[in-house]
């Protein structure tokens, strides 16, 4: 009897979670609050706003400690098998792939506002922006100065986090502590150079599609880089109990390439926001 139920293929068919049940209904009361806090609106004469989208994000951060848990437990119990790696990386390649598609409306929204300034046929754009980009009255960044210093961070991050990588391929624990250790605190940092750059910004968040633009994709690229550097934290703490393998290693690998995904895309904000764009409102005011 044992023997007709035993397990005679290399997938692994999950076992009832309450995980994404409680993450869906986590990110809808986050969202739900958020838009109540930013509305103003009340309930009852109550701003429950921030209330809901603290206990929303609550939800979310436990959700994920916990998912985590959970998978660590199946890779740990041998359930995650040669097919099983296949189909999670084929999974991460499409979560990122996602995300590029998820950046790319923002760059699209960029360039759309940017080379189109004096469009004749819309004359409401040349309202909006004076026919210059950046608009009349907005002072950009200069892109050589912090937004370079947090180029080169984020560049570094990359060879600490692949020097990690190569350590652990090797055998090398210190190594793999030392390199994750290097690049949690230069995603810190980085965040950091960041947030003083935004306090310093001589524009705000509404007032022109260039600032919106400016801060929407800036600033999820930043919300981005402080998820990878919780991503490579929770990597950091498996290190240190023990978990990864120069064989197995999924966890360690994913958060790699997120992080390096997030290298490549600072890059082309940096040029396309930063440089290009400054240099292109110098052009058109000349």
């Amino acid at each position: 009897m044992a023997e007709a139920h035993a397990k005679n293929h290399d997938y692994h068919i999950l076992n009832p979670s309450p995980w994404p049940l409680i993450g869906a209904f986590s990110g809808f009361i986050t969202t739900t609050g958020a838009v109540f806090w930013m509305k103003g609106m009340t309930l009852g004469g109550l701003a429950v706003g921030p209330y809901m989208f603290s206990a929303g994000f609550l939800g979310i951060l436990y959700t994920m400690l916990s998912w985590w848990k959970d998978v660590t437990h199946e890779a740990n119990s041998g359930d995650h098998t040669r097919v099983v790696q296949l189909h999670h990386r084929y999974g991460m390649m499409m979560f990122i792939a996602s995300e590029v598609m998820f950046f790319v409306a923002w760059f699209w929204a960029y360039f759309e506002a940017a080379l189109y300034t004096a469009d004749p046929i819309q004359t409401q754009r040349v309202e909006f922006t004076g026919g210059t980009w950046p608009p009349k009255g907005i002072e950009a960044f200069d892109p050589w100065h912090l937004p370079l210093l947090n180029t080169l961070i984020l560049l570094t991050s990359g060879t600490t986090i692949t020097w990690a990588h190569h350590a652990l391929l090797h055998g090398d624990r210190k190594g793999l502590k030392y390199g994750l250790w290097l690049t949690i605190i230069l995603g810190v940092l980085f965040t950091a150079c960041q947030a003083y750059e935004y306090s310093h910004a001589h524009f705000g968040f509404s007032g022109s599609i260039y600032s919106s633009t400016f801060f929407m994709a800036t600033g999820f690229h930043g919300a981005h880089v402080i998820i990878g550097t919780i991503f490579l934290a929770i990597c950091l703490l498996r290190a240190y109990a023990g978990d990864f393998t120069p064989k197995q290693h999924l966890g360690f690998e994913f958060a790699a390439w997120y992080w390096h995904f997030v290298d490549v895309v600072w890059l082309f904000l940096f040029a396309a926001i930063y440089v290009w764009g400054s240099g292109f409102g110098h052009a058109a005011h000349g």
